[in-house]
């Protein structure tokens, strides 16, 4: 088994087991180590749209990768909200890197309660949101807006990880995915 490394973009244990999880699947012959870098994402807080988003998780790579270049992959996970055809929902955005092959994409996307939607909008964060409305502390660093408003069902970290292993098929099958 030959030790890999995989640099995340942030110290939330949630998003490191996502891409632990996600690596570890993907390529079993590798150990891996991760080694979290708090790096900023150059956009709001709460990002509040698509785009906002994605740029985040772009600038979060970006920073991810001069802070860390020698690791193996790096990944970054950017969480946003938006109102997509007029619905208020949370995503997140990830990022990867290895080599020379960059690929981003986007999480599904939570509905969220009205209350919700209009706290953020007023200036909220959705983790601080969804503790008040819960009457619970650091819902982000466990399961998530994801965990609590699916029942337990689905939980953050599967949210990011399962994101995560479809943008590495690329890595698994370079030869069906032309560089470039």
């Amino acid at each position: 088994m030959s030790a890999s490394t995989v640099a995340v973009a942030s110290h939330n244990p949630v998003k490191i087991r996502a891409a632990e999880d996600a690596l570890g699947r993907a390529f079993p012959a590798h150990r891996w180590t991760s080694r979290p870098h708090a790096v900023p994402s150059g956009v709001a807080e709460q990002p509040m749209s698509e785009a906002e988003t994605r740029q985040g998780a772009l600038n979060r790579l970006a920073a991810l990768k001069r802070a860390d270049p020698q690791a193996d992959f790096h990944v970054a996970f950017e969480g946003g909200y938006d109102r997509l055809e007029g619905v208020p929902v949370t995503f997140a955005y990830v990022a990867v890197c290895h080599g020379e092959r960059t690929q981003v994409g986007r999480s599904g996307a939570l509905p969220l309660p009205p209350q919700v939607a209009t706290a953020l909008e007023a200036g909220g964060e959705l983790g601080p949101v969804m503790d008040a409305l819960f009457n619970q502390h650091n819902i982000k660093q466990r399961g998530g807006a994801i965990g609590v408003l699916t029942g337990g069902l689905l939980d953050r970290a599967g949210f990011y990880r399962d994101t995560l292993t479809l943008l590495l098929a690329p890595y698994l099958f370079p030869h069906l995915y032309p560089s470039g």
